[in-house]
């Protein structure tokens, strides 16, 4: 089930909004398919995330995704956000900050919260600093919190 996505007319509209909510993702799940893919696109394959017989005995009791594979969701966490209307390019810039307070078992369903920290004006677009807090269904803790640095052109 999708909501309704957070639309923004201009790139410029987001200014006033530094220091609040912005969005906020669809849920989408992490099953072990997903997590054998990106071991094997990553050349990553403990068995923490890789081995379900070996990690049941583990200390999560199950696989768990890589916490790049996390970070890595990024992108579709943030095209189910919000959408800014007129943007013709977007580049990430990279991470100010990454944490990974909780680990994702296989088979948890994740979502992005974005707030953004800020904006800085450019020649034909903008460059905004958003925190992106990946929550984890039922869990108190989230699974990831980093600053993604993009920007945004129109």
């Amino acid at each position: 089930m999708t909501h309704a996505v957070r639309r923004f007319a201009r790139l410029a509209d987001l200014q006033p909004l530094v220091g609040q909510e912005i969005g906020l993702s669809d849920w989408l799940t992490v099953d072990q398919h997903r997590i054998d893919l990106f071991a094997d696109a990553t050349e990553d394959h403990q068995w923490i995330h890789v081995d379900p017989v070996r990690s049941a005995a583990g200390p999560f009791g199950a696989t768990v995704a890589h916490g790049f594979l996390t970070l890595s969701l990024l992108p579709p966490f943030f095209a189910s956000g919000f959408h800014i209307e007129g943007i013709r390019m977007g580049i990430n810039y990279g991470l100010n900050r990454v944490r990974f307070p909780a680990p994702v078992r296989v088979g948890s369903r994740l979502r992005g919260r974005f707030k953004l920290l800020a904006y800085v004006p450019l020649e034909g677009g903008a460059q905004i600093t958003v925190e992106v807090t990946v929550e984890m269904e039922g869990s108190d803790k989230p699974a990831c919190v980093a600053e993604s640095v993009s920007r945004r052109y129109t």
